[in-house]
């Protein structure tokens, strides 16, 4: 004849009826009513269930800590729903994901299956922050670009409401405007590429020179203005970066062909080439405006997500 091991323990108590579930007060997880692993203990005349014998022990020495979250968690299979908040509580409603039913005023465990419940309405962003994607130290009230790698900073959270990037807004429009001017000084600076050379007839290597000057620098100072001023903040931060590279390759093109064109005759003439001083107007143009086209995509593809993210938050 066997002898059930919780009747030899001080803290066990009789076990409740074979109808009622038991929760692990400690944990929170569902127990064996008749034969829990962890025993029983009576305290305030509620018996409880443990799933092991290190919760009773921790219950044992202080059960009103484990008793404060939440009601008695023996329950029948049908619990009545919770008392309605004091004057001066919070209006939230807490639901349990797997049983909706099961509705408090207040965070705790679900009595039914132990999950935690969760805001019946999720309480959107309002105030929106900016961190660096690559260095999450910095965060920043306003757009603008990280003073460690130059990226873009972007919402840490995303709010409700749809906020425009004026980030994008601004890549795009000198995007635009660079292309427009970028084109026709490729055409251009290729031109001797044409059978009969027609262009090279028409105009002397020094009027070539001008013709690109003038198109090549709004790309140059206009368009690729972030990218100097993030090129120097990391000269100044001491961390170089991308935009490190970019401003010097392309502002050293551009520089030595606006040498080359005003003051052609200091130049060796072992640099001259065709009746005239090489110069990299296009060079500079066009890497300025590929890394426009590369941020304008980037701030595309961020938007994208925190527009997904955000009509994930309308749906809750």
């Amino acid at each position: 004849m066997t002898t059930d091991p919780h009747h030899h323990d001080p803290l066990a108590a009789p076990a409740p009826a074979s109808s009622e579930k038991l929760l692990d007060p400690v944990c929170g997880m569902r127990v064996d009513a008749k034969h829990p692993r962890g025993g029983f203990f009576d305290h305030a005349g509620t018996t409880y269930g443990f799933c092991n014998p290190k919760c009773r022990e921790r219950f044992a020495a202080d059960p009103e800590r484990y008793l404060k979250p939440a009601a008695a968690l023996v329950e029948a299979p049908s619990p009545p729903a919770p008392p309605p908040a004091p004057g001066g509580a919070s209006s939230t409603t807490y639901v349990c994901p797997m049983d909706p039913e099961v509705r408090a005023d207040r965070p705790g465990p679900c009595p039914k299956c132990g999950m935690a419940l969760e805001p019946e309405v999720m309480e959107l962003a309002t105030r929106t922050e900016y961190v660096c994607p690559m260095h999450p130290q910095i965060v920043r009230s306003e757009p603008g670009s990280c003073p460690i790698c130059g990226m873009a900073l972007e919402r840490r959270t995303v709010t409700a409401t749809e906020e425009k990037s004026a980030e994008l807004v601004d890549m795009t429009r000198r995007f635009r405007a660079s292309v427009v001017l970028t084109v026709p000084l490729l055409a251009l600076a290729m031109s001797d590429l044409i059978p009969g050379q027609p262009v090279q007839r028409a105009a002397t290597p020094a009027l070539l020179a001008w013709g690109q000057l003038v198109l090549a620098t709004p790309v140059v100072l206009w368009g690729g203005l972030p990218f100097f001023q993030r090129g120097w903040a990391s000269l100044v931060n001491r961390h170089l970066n991308m935009f490190t590279l970019i401003a010097i390759g392309a502002g050293a093109a551009y520089l030595f062909s606006v040498y080359a064109t005003l003051l052609p005759d200091t130049l060796p003439h072992a640099m001259r080439h065709g009746g005239g001083i090489p110069v990299y107007f296009e060079a500079a143009a066009a890497i300025t405006t590929l890394v426009l086209l590369g941020q304008v995509l980037e701030l595309r593809a961020r938007s994208a997500t925190s527009g997904a993210i955000r009509a994930l938050l309308g749906l809750a």
